[in-house]
This record gives C-alpha cells, sequence and structure tokens, in this order.
C-alpha cells in the first residue's frame, strides 16, 4: 500500500519508511506554476545524495529508475528496500515518489510488484491503437493499487537503454486519446533529447506543447531530457503545463567531472583517498549540487508540506 505523510505528536512530518504517488505532487505543482523534478538513480550515492537535498531543499522529488538501473542495482526490489530503508535511516520527511523510467510492459509489473509507488509506461514505439490498450490496462491496474501512471505519446530523441528514438514530435490528438484513459501524467516528444544536445538542435517545439496542453486540460505534462535545455525554455515549458521535469544525464557529468577531478589532482594517493568513502565524496557532493540547481530553476523549493 502506498501511504503519505502524517505529523507525529509534536505536530512535526516524520518519515513512515513509505513511498507516495506522484499524482498529487504533480497536480498541486500543476496549480502553482513549478515543476517537480525527476532525478535518476544510479546506486546508493545517488539515492543518498537526492533524498538529502530534497530534504533540505524541502522539496518533493522523484526517483527515476530506469530498466537498465534497475538491472545494475540487483534488481527492483533490492532498488525500493534500499530506497524506503534510507528514507527511514535520514528521516526523510519530504514526498517521495519511486518511478520507473521508460518502463517496458513487462517492467511495469514487475516494478509494481517490487513496490514502486510510480509506473512509466512507455508505449510510444506501438502504433497508437496498442499504446492506448496497453495503457489503458495499466491505468486500471495502477488506480486500484494506488500508484500513479506516466505515458508517452512520440519518441524522445537520443538513446537510453538502448531505445533509440529520433525525437519526434507527439501528435497532440493522439496525446488526448492517452490522456483520456486515466493516466496521471503524460510525456510528449516535442523536439527533447536524452543525453547531450548537439550544438545545432533545434530547440523545444512550443506550439505543439501548447496545442498537447490545451487538449489535455489539467493533466501534468513531463519533460523527458532535462539535461541541457536552457533555463529560459525550462520556466516557459512550465508555464505551458510541464509540471515533471527529468534529469538523468547532467548528475552523471557532474559526478564523472568531481570524481576525475579527485583523482588527476592525487587525493586518491593522500592517506586513505583511495577509501570509496573519501573517492566518491566529490562526485556525491556534485551530485547534490546539480540536484539544488535543478530545483530552484524548476520552482519546487519549500513546496512539499504546501
Amino acid at each position: 500500500m502506498v501511504l503519505g505523510f502524517r505529523p507525529n505528536k509534536k505536530n512535526k512530518r516524520r518519515s513512515l519508511n513509505m513511498l507516495v504517488s506522484a499524482a498529487e505532487m504533480l497536480k498541486k505543482a500543476k496549480a502553482g506554476h513549478y515543476a517537480v523534478g525527476q532525478f535518476n538513480i544510479n546506486n546508493m550515492e545517488w539515492t543518498k545524495a537526492a533524498l538529502l537535498t530534497a530534504e533540505e531543499c524541502k522539496s518533493p522529488i522523484i526517483l527515476g529508475v530506469s530498466e537498465g538501473a534497475g538491472k545494475y542495482m540487483c534488481g527492483f526490489k533490492t532498488v525500493a528496500d534500499m530506497v524506503k530503508a534510507m528514507i527511514d535511516e535520514l528521516n526523510i520527511t519530504v514526498p517521495v515518489a519511486l518511478h520507473l523510467d521508460h518502463g517496458t510492459y513487462d517492467g511495469c509489473y514487475k516494478c509494481i510488484k517490487a513496490g514502486f509507488s510510480s509506473i512509466m509506461f512507455d508505449g510510444s514505439h506501438y502504433p497508437i491503437e496498442e499504446n492506448v490498450e496497453k495503457t489503458k490496462e495499466l491505468a486500471g491496474v495502477c488506480k486500484g493499487l494506488g500508484l500513479s501512471l506516466e505515458a508517452e505519446v512520440g519518441s524522445i530523441g537520443g538513446e537510453e537503454d538502448g531505445v533509440v528514438g529520433m525525437g519526434e514530435c507527439a501528435d497532440p490528438e493522439e496525446c488526448k486519446m492517452i490522456a483520456d484513459l486515466g493516466v496521471d501524467m503524460l510525456a510528449a516528444g516535442i523536439g527533447n533529447i536524452h543525453g547531450k544536445y548537439p550544438e545545432n538542435w533545434a530547440g523545444l517545439s512550443f506550439d505543439v506543447l501548447d496545442n498537447i496542453q490545451k487538449l489535455t486540460g489539467e493533466m501534468p505534462l513531463v519533460l523527458h531530457g532535462g539535461t541541457g535545455i536552457p533555463a529560459d525554455m525550462i520556466k516557459k515549458a512550465i508555464d505551458l503545463g510541464v509540471s515533471k521535469i527529468n534529469v538523468n544525464t547532467e548528475c552523471q557529468l557532474a559526478f564523472a567531472a568531481a570524481t576525475r577531478e579527485y583523482i588527476e589532482a592525487g587525493k586518491d594517493n593522500e592517506g586513505k583517498g583511495y577509501d570509496p568513502r573519501k573517492l566518491l565524496k566529490p562526485g556525491f557532493d556534485a551530485i547534490c549540487d546539480t540536484i539544488k540547481e535543478k530545483m530552484e530553476l524548476f520552482g519546487s523549493v519549500g513546496k512539499a508540506f504546501e
């Protein structure tokens, strides 16, 4: 069962070792004209950095897990158990959703069984009729369990976990078809790309986003490929209905750069600098800084309990 948070005897919120659906936090974001960040996690450092930064910023947060990352971390149940334990041990009080990112049909059911609180079914590569059929089925299952569901129309450019998209813009009419199925959020391709953006990138298609927003109404929209999109485009996207923004590559780049600097400076050879707790600390701090910067840009700082 997916539960939220309740006040303790001192009327302060406390961790219940539980995850929440992303639905409520995104409804609030949509109404408040800000966005909640999904920050993908890849190991314990990533997870700890994301949770502690969210707590410091008093921001709701969505922890994204791709199927590849789930396999790397020894399976979805291992990930769910780790996140729940860390929420408890770190006394995290802000709302946290654990979300499958770009899930396959089978992957969705595995994450539901493992204890995730939010699921993304990426049916964008199917014909629209099959995307509708599978999304409708999963929407019913997730609703019955109190989980949130994200669907996708139009491919996100670039590559993630071996899935390559050309970055086609979504058809607004198809977006409405999927939105009407009872999903909680919708990812629609508007020229966004996973990974680094090329120098000749044409930018986001705001005309398409505006048309999607007009047809889907109150549906929170999702912007994948948040790394490298200029701040002014991010803010305009939020104004046009984007309530969830995904960030992964930027945290990876920050972690790699900080770790490389530590090693190239020879600090791993000083004292016990090779100790993983010291070796990984610069990268950990870099992830925290990146997430905080994004939360400030998205406008979610201080929104956890509003």
